[in-house]
């Protein structure tokens, strides 16, 4: 069973370093006390991500219930023939990640089922579930024997999650609203898509950041550089969007080159060394 375990997670932590170099690269950045569970986390939302996103010419509702089925099922056997579901359930139940978030999670990953355009109560529902539980599991690997510095970081982590969830939204508007048909922002028409539309949406997010940024600053040594990597990643990619013309969102899919990744790390790793983020 050791050996069985140690393969599941190694499919989870492939999973992460194909599908997400920046993420990846945070993750090692962690103390390896906490890469396990995150690894974990990552595989299984990207699985989930990938049935709604990818699988377009197939029955995706079926093979979407049927991983639905499997995780409930997996959590309640503490086993899975899946291997990143079964990593996924080890980690719950390692760290005690409520179910209620995963609920969440899977809720909103079906609404990509079903749903084009949001209004504000489902858009706060979606990117709840999408993003900002995912920060709540991650917070609950950190902080799994630490109750009150996790409650005392849930908006922010929630905040973290909520900032990178719209920055990939600006960042794949032209995938989601061309090849899918979605509509995520309220009040949005890429139809007529105009500077004032794209400002209204970058100042939310440029809040979500600074909220964010505090509760990076609280979390601790063993965990902090990681996130702050990541952090500063899609603060960077942010950036590059703010800078770029409304059409251009509909034209381009922006991204941080690995040369920029490269000064980030070094700039991180030596505001982290020294203590002044």
């Amino acid at each position: 069973m050791e050996l069985y375990r140690k393969n599941n997670l190694d499919c989870s932590r492939i999973t992460t370093r194909n599908y997400s170099t920046s993420f990846s690269l945070g993750v090692r950045m962690l103390n390896p006390t906490y890469r396990r569970g995150i690894y974990s986390i990552y595989g299984f939302v990207r699985y989930a991500d990938e049935i709604v996103d990818t699988f377009f010419e197939q029955d995706q509702q079926t093979i979407f219930n049927e991983f639905k089925a499997e995780t409930w099922k997996a959590l309640e056997r503490r086993f899975s023939i899946n291997p990143i579901i079964d990593s996924f359930q080890q980690a719950v139940h390692d760290y005690s990640i409520d179910r209620h978030l995963i609920e969440a999670f899977l809720h909103s990953m079906e609404m990509d089922l079903y749903k084009s355009e949001y209004d504000e109560s489902l858009l706060e529902t979606y990117i709840y579930g999408s993003a900002e539980v995912v920060g709540l599991m991650c917070l609950r690997v950190f902080y799994f024997d630490e109750p009150e510095k996790y409650d005392e970081l849930v908006e922010p982590a929630r905040k973290l999650g909520a900032a990178f969830q719209k920055v990939n939204f600006l960042r794949d508007a032209q995938d989601d609203f061309e090849n899918k048909g979605r509509i995520y922002f309220k009040n949005i028409d890429f139809r007529n898509f105009d500077t004032a539309s794209k400002e209204a949406i970058e100042q939310e997010i440029e809040q979500d950041f600074k909220d964010a940024y505090a509760g990076i600053r609280a979390l601790k040594k063993e965990v902090r550089f990681g996130v702050y990597l990541a952090y500063i990643y899609y603060l960077r990619l942010f950036r590059k969007i703010q800078h770029a013309r409304p059409i251009d969102i509909l034209r381009t899919r922006f991204r941080v080159s690995n040369r920029k990744k490269i000064y980030l790390l070094a700039n991180a790793y030596l505001k982290n060394a020294f203590n002044i983020l």
